[in-house]
């Protein structure tokens, strides 16, 4: 299997390849557990080589790579560009390689003066939901550990802000008390009723998460729907603060399948109907307008 080039997804926690052939095909996929966050900025060139030798790579194999590799940690660190912008401005960064046969180059992140406010990898996303869409005006939703809340107008990123909703469930959920009521599970109702109570009182969310620990031991509530609650909560104050980003304006959803799901279900019940797209399938469209863009450079 012989790769024109190679579209490559490098995040925290995983990295994800795939071998593209010279009109845009993808002729093979590979993945590894091997974020940023297991690697030294030397171990990347052997990491990455190891997830491709499946494959026979040509001569100066072009590489366009998006994600934390471009972070301070990374592979090579790439720069901002500031906002408004179009998602995929300036100049991608040069890795230096020990390995003659790689060209590879990283596509800057965007930044955001005031607030202060940064982000890298859903600027690709953000390219690749606008390449089938590029007269969307509104807001894109960019939902992970960290979400992304992103107005868009004339092709461009005007502004954006992100919240640490994920991080934030992750660390109540599984380092403070509330580890010994929650488990794996979910409960849409539940999820639906939080949401309305966050949505309409997120200066209670301190308290409304201790009640969670507090119904549990008193009244047996289940570990699912203790999940389902606490993410709702959650979930629901980070809607009150993005109000302005979603009321009254077109709104689409970008990410994995599962948090779209409760992203959109929240929305859709504060009378939204987002648009939905894969994050997986628009970041790889972005890399493919990366290349398109940039592959003299």
């Amino acid at each position: 299997m012989h790769p024109d080039w190679i579209a490559l997804d490098w995040g925290t926690s995983n990295v994800r390849a795939w071998a593209m052939d010279r009109a845009g095909g993808v002729l093979a996929e590979a993945s590894s557990p091997r974020g940023m966050a297991t690697l030294s900025p030397a171990e990347f060139e052997p990491a990455f080589l190891d997830l491709v030798s499946d494959w026979t790579l040509p001569d100066a194999c072009p590489v366009f790579a998006c994600g934390m590799v471009g972070a301070r940690q990374g592979w090579a660190e790439a720069g901002y560009q500031a906002v408004p912008c179009a998602p995929l401005s300036g100049t991608p960064t040069r890795v230096e390689t020990l390995s003659d046969q790689l060209v590879v180059r990283i596509v800057p992140g965007l930044s955001q003066t005031r607030p202060p406010d940064v982000m890298r990898g859903e600027e690709t996303q953000i390219a690749g939901f606008l390449s089938p869409n590029p007269k969307f005006d509104g807001t894109l939703i960019l939902p992970g550990t960290h979400t992304k809340w992103v107005q868009i107008s004339a092709g461009e990123v005007v502004s954006f802000q992100t919240a640490m909703t994920g991080e934030i469930y992750a660390a109540l959920a599984h380092h403070t008390v509330l580890r010994h009521s929650i488990t794996d599970g979910w409960d849409d109702a539940a999820f639906l009723d939080a949401i309305s109570d966050g949505l309409s009182r997120p200066e209670a969310l301190a308290t409304r998460a201790f009640q969670i620990r507090a119904d549990n031991l008193l009244n047996g509530l289940d570990s699912s729907t203790a999940a389902a609650r606490l993410s709702g909560l959650l979930v629901g104050a980070e809607l009150a603060n993005a109000r302005p980003y979603w009321l009254g304006l077109p709104t689409a959803i970008v990410g994995a399948p599962k948090l779209v799901s409760h992203y959109a279900a929240a929305l859709k019940a504060q009378g939204v109907a987002p648009l939905i797209a894969r994050g997986d399938a628009c970041t790889l469209a972005g890399l493919k307008a990366a290349r398109a863009l940039w592959k003299e450079t």
